[in-house]
């Protein structure tokens, strides 16, 4: 109950970064939804904006509230995305995908003037890597790649739904769970799997973030990337 409440207080502090008139990515998972429930309110208030969602979930409860949508055939370039994240360090990388959308996320975050990353005070952590890392792959690769990242160090699980089949992505890819433990090159290990073919996303979110609202209780610490 906490975590939620720490959820809804950041996810009201980024409202102030969005601004009539603009483009705006909306991401996914339990913060951003708290986003899109917010956003949607404003919007009824008479706030004038369109939406980029980052994943069917987020487009389906975008839709469903109320806020004007479009896609990358209307526009390609994004004032600002609201998004959540699994980890945030020092640096303001991230790690994100525990709800299997990076791939969508980091296309939105790329097309970002500015990125909001909006989490409760767990998601603070000195260094990257106690949460597992996600790599989305092409599942033809799938045994190949699982075995050259364990080749890294990583302990890698096939993610899996609640039937226990694989876990699907809105592309059709399978996602592995790579456990590294804590990274001491982040930026080294995003070249290194995006070097592999196959891969078709990873979650290292590096120079993306440009502000992270942490919530911890009622109250907001604000960071900015140098």
């Amino acid at each position: 109950m906490a975590n939620d409440l720490e959820k809804e207080t950041a996810a009201r502090a980024s409202l102030q970064y969005v601004k009539d008139g603009q483009v705006v990515g909306l991401g996914t998972g339990s913060t951003a939804a708290y986003f899109i429930k917010l956003l949607a309110e404003r919007v009824q208030e008479g706030l004038r904006i369109r939406g980029i969602p980052t994943s069917v979930r987020s487009r389906d409860m975008a839709l469903e509230l109320g806020i004007p949508l479009i896609t990358f055939d209307d526009c390609q370039e994004i004032d600002v995305t609201v998004d959540g994240a699994d980890e945030v360090d020092p640096q303001l990388r991230l790690i994100k995908g525990g709800g299997g959308a990076m791939l969508r996320e980091k296309i939105v975050a790329s097309a970002t003037k500015q990125m909001i990353v909006v989490a409760d005070g767990s998601k603070q952590v000195p260094r990257l890597g106690k949460f597992p890392l996600p790599v989305e792959v092409i599942r033809f690769a799938q045994p190949l790649i699982a075995r050259r990242i364990a080749k890294l160090g990583a302990e890698v699980t096939l993610r899996r739904d609640a039937s226990g089949a694989p876990y699907m992505t809105d592309e059709n890819h399978h996602i592995l769970d790579c456990r590294f433990g804590e990274m001491s090159d982040p930026d080294g290990l995003a070249r290194e799997l995006n070097a592999m073919p196959g891969v078709v996303e990873h979650g290292l979110f590096i120079g993306m973030a440009s502000v992270v609202l942490f919530a911890r209780g009622s109250e907001v610490v604000e960071l900015k990337r140098s």
